[in-house]
This record gives C-alpha cells, sequence and structure tokens, in this order.
C-alpha cells in the first residue's frame, strides 16, 4: 500500500530489508477469457490462483504498461484511487472517477479487483484526522465503508478492510485517529460494518512486517485473527504486503502462512516487491505461497521497475523499457510447483462421495462462544467406516437456531434441516480421521440446545 510519494516510514523500510538476512470469492460476475499459456495470470490459474499487480489510473493510457497489465495479470488493485482521500475527499462528498477507470479497464479486459483500502491511518483527509468525537467517527468510518462498497458491490472481489493497524515490533495498535478516539474495536467494528455492505466480497486485514513469524507484530495480528474466528467477527484473508530486501523472505514464512491459513483464512502475498528482484528470492517466494493450500494469490506492487515506489531498487519482474528480467522465469517456475489453492470458492472439483461403511461416524459439537441472539460453534465429525473421499454431514436444530456464516464448510440449511458439505480441502476422511469446521448462528428461544439428527454421507452418528 504505497503513497504517491515515497512514504517517510524509514524504520519500517530498514526492517524489512533487513529481514532477508515476508463462497465470497466470486464476486465478480464478468467472465475471464483466459490469459494466453505461458504468462503469470494462466499460471496461477492453472492451480486456482491469481497473479495481480497494482495498478495506477494515469498510467493505462501508456500502451507498454496496458499491454503487459492484460498479458500477464488477471487480478488488479488500485494502487491509490480507492484511499480515502481519493474517495471522499471532504466529508459526504465522494470521488469514484479514478477508480471507476481502473474498475472499468479490469472489467473490459476479464481482470478480477482487489479493493485497497477502507481504513487507514494513511493519506487520510484532515477533516477525518482532526474528528475527536467517538460517535462522529463512527459514523464517518462506517458511512465511508458502505457508500464505497455498495458503489462496487459485485465487482470486487476482495478488500482490505484494514491496513496496518498495529505498531512496529509490537503486539499493539499503532497511534491513529481510529485507535486513539474509538479503541481496540474499531477493527471489529469495520468487519462487521464492511460484511453487512457486501456479504460475497473477501474480508482481508492487510500489513506489512508480518512474515517472520516469531515477530512481535506477526503474533500480535495471529492473535487478532484468532480472536476474530473464534467470536465470529468476518474475516476471510488475511494480506501480507512482502515488501523484501534482496534476501528475500525470512526462512518462517511458510510457516507463517500455513499458521494464518489453520485459523480457518485465506492467506494473500498482496504487495510483493524484492530489491534488485533476484530470481532466487522470489522463486522462494512464491513458492512458500503455492505450498499452502489456502494461498489464494499474489500481487506484485507494480509492473515495471519505473512504477515502482521503490526508487532505484528494481524490485520488479520487468524493467523500465518492460522486458522481462530472470525473476519472471523463476516465477513462471515457482507457480506450477505447488498444492492447487484450497479456499472457499476454489475450482478443484468436488470427488463423487463415497458412503462411509456400517462403523458409522461420531460428531462433537461445542457451543464456543454464545451471547444475545447469537453464537458460536464448533463441530468435529469422526469416520468410523470406510474412507470416504469426500463427506455430507446432516443434522436438526431444535429450537430455530439459524446458521448465518461458515468456516472449512458449505453450510446450507431448509427450516430446521441443516446440511455442511466439505470444502476442496478436508474431504477426505480416513478411517478414524477427524475434521473441523465452525460457524456462527443466530438463536431467539430460552434455550440452545445440540442439535440432534447428525448423520454422514447418510449413516447416522453419535453425539457427544
Amino acid at each position: 500500500m504505497k503513497p504517491l510519494i515515497r512514504p517517510r516510514r524509514i524504520r519500517a523500510l530498514v526492517s524489512v530489508l533487513s529481514a532477508a538476512a515476508a463462497v465470497a470469492g466470486a464476486a465478480l460476475l464478468v467472465p475471464r477469457p483466459a490469459q494466453a499459456a505461458g504468462t503469470l495470470g494462466a499460471q496461477a490459474a492453472a492451480s486456482g490462483r491469481y497473479f495481480g499487480t497494482a495498478v495506477a489510473a494515469g498510467k493505462l493510457g501508456d500502451s507498454t504498461y496496458s499491454t503487459i497489465l492484460d498479458r500477464e495479470f488477471n487480478m488488479i488493485t488500485p494502487e491509490n484511487e480507492m484511499k480515502w482521500d481519493t474517495i471522499e475527499p471532504s466529508r459526504g462528498s465522494f470521488n469514484f472517477g479514478p477508480a471507476d477507470q481502473i474498475v472499468n479497464h479490469a472489467q473490459a479486459h476479464g481482470q478480477r479487483m482487489r479493493g485497497h483500502t477502507l481504513v487507514w491511518h494513511s493519506q487520510l483527509p484532515g477533516w477525518v484526522s482532526g474528528i475527536n468525537d467517538p460517535n462522529t467517527l463512527r459514523s464517518v468510518m462506517d458511512n465511508h465503508i458502505t457508500t464505497e462498497m455498495t458503489h462496487y458491490k459485485g465487482k470486487i472481489y476482495a478488500w482490505d478492510v484494514v491496513n496496518e493497524a498495529f505498531a512496529d515490533g509490537s503486539t499493539q495498535h499503532r497511534s491513529s485517529v481510529f485507535q486513539n478516539v474509538l479503541g481496540n474495536g474499531f477493527i471489529e467494528e469495520a468487519f462487521r460494518t464492511a460484511r453487512t455492505a457486501d456479504p460475497n466480497a473477501k474480508l482481508c486485514y492487510n500489513d506489512y512486517n508480518i512474515e517472520n513469524w516469531t515477530d512481535a507484530k506477526t503474533q500480535g495480528v495471529y492473535a487478532m485473527v484468532k480472536d476474530f474466528k473464534a467470536r465470529g467477527v468476518p474475516i476471510d484473508c488475511v494480506g501480507f504486503q512482502s515488501h523484501f530486501g534482496s534476501g528475500g523472505p525470512p526462512a518462517s514464512f511458510q510457516t507463517t502462512l500455513s499458521n494464518f491459513a489453520a485459523l480457518g483464512v485465506d492467506v494473500q502475498l498482496t504487495e510483493l516487491d524484492i530489491a534488485q528482484a533476484p530470481a532466487t528470492a522470489y522463486s522462494n517466494t512464491v513458492k512458500a505461497c503455492v505450498n499452502i493450500s489456502r494461498c489464494a494469490g499474489i500481487t506484485v506492487w507494480g509492473i515495471r521497475d519505473s512504477d515502482s515506489w521503490r526508487s532505484g531498487e528494481n524490485p520488479l519482474l520487468f524493467d523500465g523499457g518492460g522486458n522481462k528480467k530472470p525473476a519472471y522465469d523463476a516465477v513462471l517456475s515457482a507457480l506450477g510447483s505447488g498444492v492447487p489453492y484450497g479456499g472457499d470458492g476454489s475450482p478443484t472439483p468436488t470427488p463423487t462421495p463415497t458412503p462411509p461403511g456400517n462403523g458409522g461416524c461420531s460428531v462433537k459439537y461445542t457451543i464456543s462462544s454464545q451471547w444475545p441472539g447469537g453464537f458460536g460453534a464448533n463441530v468435529s465429525v469422526t469416520n468410523l467406516g470406510d474412507p470416504v473421499s469426500s463427506w455430507t454431514l446432516t443434522w436438526s436444530f431444535g429450537a430455530g437456531q439459524q446458521v448465518t456464516q461458515a468456516w472449512n464448510a458449505a453450510v446450507t440449511q431448509s427450516g430446521s434441516a441443516v446440511t455442511a458439505k466439505n470444502v476442496s480441502y478436508n474431504g477426505s476422511l480416513a478411517t478414524g480421521g477427524s475434521t473441523s469446521f465452525g460457524f456462527n448462528g443466530s438463536w431467539n428461544s430460552s434455550s440452545n440446545p445440540v442439535p440432534s439428527n447428525f448423520a454422514l454421507n447418510g449413516t447416522a452418528c453419535t453425539a457427544g
């Protein structure tokens, strides 16, 4: 997430450089023509992923720039055009023109869009940063999120809802008008507002210097995401900006991606660039993503070196003349080396179900949290019969409960009857094998009892 001029985050950049030595996804409804074989987008798409780039509206008229953009990339992030100072320069006055130009270009060329960014402490108009009344700021923030997301509803694959909210090298939030006036809860409120504004877009938290698993900032973001998932705060993905020095990602980068993915969120490399663009460093970075089934895709922060915010470091895949660099071929090769993307919306086909044998199944149903009118639940199912290649778990609610959101399973409901199906990455259950998923629900009666009639692929389960 780079401003129009080189940012003043000197300490942050030094930290980055020293690190070398980091059902919603279908929102875009336009058809996507296949890119030419052997391009970055086509190679990523072969495993269900995307390969994108940051785009500036003012450069779309550059034929070299736009030719590379449309040939190579199947995802676009606006560089500055969706940030607050451009979108809402004065209160209630919205300027969508520059961002519309990028969105229209993407739709015309079958490219998907990432929205960047809704709530950020930087590139913020003075009228916002000067607010000191909590009710006013809350209203302004919620209105900004709702208005921008509504304008682009159905056209955005994922939004960076909150950006760079954690302090460098710390588990604590950074000082900002949002933090100072609204407190820690502003992030949760932003995500809940975003879910209401566009239920079909993926909602991401995005930050830099969170690629090293042992870094305090990484642990702070991890704890937040874990808490959000446990309490049902709607978060679908975490963006790792990945601005690396010439040595590339830290040794623990893949571990970091894996640990976040295990929380039930997609992980994305959102602003990748590497000083001097060494082929090996780029290859190692891309492999760390494609080795994780829930790493949805990669975005490089610019097309040519001359387009980069890191002036003089030549950190991208194309030189200033638009020629491919050795790192380009390394990335192309690395994109084909990993496992298929396995998050929600993955094109990986579901295998034909195999019913469990006579051994049956067992289910553990646990209410993880409960509040007036709502609750969160975890479900663990163990297959006691023959191995299955995919599964469907059914049950019945007895007190009017309704599922409102689920993760690690595709859940539907008709009346009291609920059906949960595996997603692409957890369909196989060996004999004795288990899997878990979770959901949030609503309840309006005096009790919230455990459901009944659990069955796995039609075979009754014992519940505990």
